[in-house]
């Protein structure tokens, strides 16, 4: 592990291989788990702010679920997260004639509808930060659902800190984000990094 301020990076962070290959999982971590994404709560106000913009987009069961609890909720941890319909189903989920699931915020986003891109938690994926008193914790969570991430991302050598860069610095600084990269330096010159 290596710690920059207050936060501690676990090494698989920096030596494990991932690229979302969406052409082969479908986007279905927008759909499997017991519970929706990790949400901060300063993300609440903006999420319902992007509502009218997406809310045609929407399934008309993730709409329901939204009339009835709102866009998130505190699971079974006592974490917030977002909403789900069906026990799974992110109701941010929208699904593309082909079978895969995209989200609808990223979407509207990526058309400048808004300014607002996605929680950062599931930008950051797969890496989620912990909160440990006065120290935040960046793991890296393994699922088999992207098998075909970590396939790709060691063909293409591209570690999941480099993968994640603009959502790292959306979470921690641009600053941070430089001094990780002059840890990685120093490590690759020990030797503890390829």
């Amino acid at each position: 592990m290596i710690q920059i301020d207050d936060v501690v990076v676990s090494l698989d962070v920096l030596r494990e291989k991932f690229l979302c290959d969406l052409k082969a999982c479908k986007g279905e971590c927008c759909i499997e788990g017991d519970a929706g994404a990790p949400v901060e709560f300063e993300e609440i106000e903006k999420l319902e702010e992007v509502l009218p913009v997406i809310w045609d987009d929407l399934a008309p069961e993730a709409q329901a679920v939204i009339n009835k609890q709102g866009v998130v909720y505190t699971d079974q941890e006592g974490d917030l997260v977002t909403s789900i319909v069906n026990n799974k189903d992110c109701v941010f989920t929208c699904y593309a004639p082909d079978g895969t699931c995209y989200c609808a915020i990223e979407k509207a986003y990526r058309a400048g509808k808004v300014n607002f891109c996605k929680p950062v938690s599931c930008a950051l994926y797969p890496i989620r930060v912990g909160n440990y008193g006065p120290y935040k914790a960046v793991n890296y969570h393994r699922w088999n659902v992207c098998k075909a991430a970590v396939l790709l991302g060691q063909k293409e050598n591209l570690p999941v800190y480099k993968f994640l860069k603009e959502p790292l610095i959306r979470k921690f600084g641009e600053d941070w984000y430089a001094e990780l990269e002059i840890a990685v330096e120093e490590l690759k010159k020990q030797g503890y990094l390829k």
